[in-house]
């Protein structure tokens, strides 16, 4: 099994200063903004479902 994955920056208020978290496994605490988040893995998107394919009429 791989490593788990370490943020580059916090989701709220983008410092760089990250600790792991003593809340468990993938807990991460921002010394900047005292939060605590956990990243989490969803899933995999089906080929085409991507929310970014624009809609809008090619040039």
């Amino acid at each position: 099994m791989s490593e788990r994955a370490a943020p580059f920056h916090c989701p709220y208020c983008g410092d760089e200063d990250l600790r792991p978290g003593e809340q468990g496994h993938g807990a991460w605490e921002c010394r900047a903004c005292s939060r605590a988040f956990q990243l989490k893995f969803l899933g995999l998107l089906a080929p085409g479902t991507s929310s970014n394919t624009g809609g809008g009429k090619e040039i």
